[in-house]
């Protein structure tokens, strides 16, 4: 079975084999970063973009990479050096990019929801970056990825999350992709 999905917004739709297929799929990824020359023609003649409408060191330099490594066409927008800053409302900005033939839109966002309502505006295939509280896909399927390296599979592992569950987006994906692979995931944090 290979990827039949347009997007990755979330864990929480995402089957157990789907989350296995992204699992298995960056192993080779692993291997190219350790390359000399860190260079794959498998995005060639693709673009990405990536469009933070909040600041990000890690994820967005993750995603820069990652799709330089795979040979796309990148480009990088932040919400405060673009239309955005003039009142541009996301479905127009997600239009505008659409109209420029983008391929792969990947978002950051301080609103719940907002990568799924994007993905329904434009054609391109959407990555939910992080969209307020509501998830962060690809760091929980990063976090994933180091425990099945680490522990060999996630059937009959304890996983503790511990801290601020109520309002962590990173949380809730592992809750969601943790508890599909088979692992009882318990959350300590404060009181809400």
């Amino acid at each position: 079975m290979g990827w039949q999905r347009k997007d990755l917004l979330g864990l929480r739709n995402l089957t157990a084999e789907e989350i296995k297929l992204v699992l298995d799929t960056a192993v080779p990824m692993k291997e190219i970063i350790g390359r000399k020359i860190k260079k794959t023609p498998t995005l060639r003649g693709r673009s990405v973009i990536t469009l933070f409408y909040e600041n990000s060191t890690r994820t967005r330099s993750s995603f820069d990479l990652a799709a330089k490594y795979l040979s796309a066409d990148t480009v990088g927008l932040t919400a405060s050096s673009s239309s955005v800053s003039k009142g541009e409302s996301l479905r127009d900005t997600g239009l505008t990019l659409n109209s420029m033939g983008v391929d792969v839109v990947v978002m950051r966002h301080p609103a719940s929801g907002a990568a799924e309502y994007l993905a329904g505006c434009i054609p391109a295939s959407v990555v939910n970056a992080g969209d307020g509280t509501h998830e962060h896909p690809t760091q929980g399927l990063l976090d994933m990825f180091t425990i099945r390296e680490k522990k060999g599979n996630f059937a009959g592992l304890k996983v503790a999350i511990v801290g601020d569950i109520l309002h962590s987006r990173v949380a809730r994906s592992n809750i969601w992709g943790l508890t599909k692979m088979g692992a009882e995931v318990r959350v300590v944090g404060p009181t809400p």
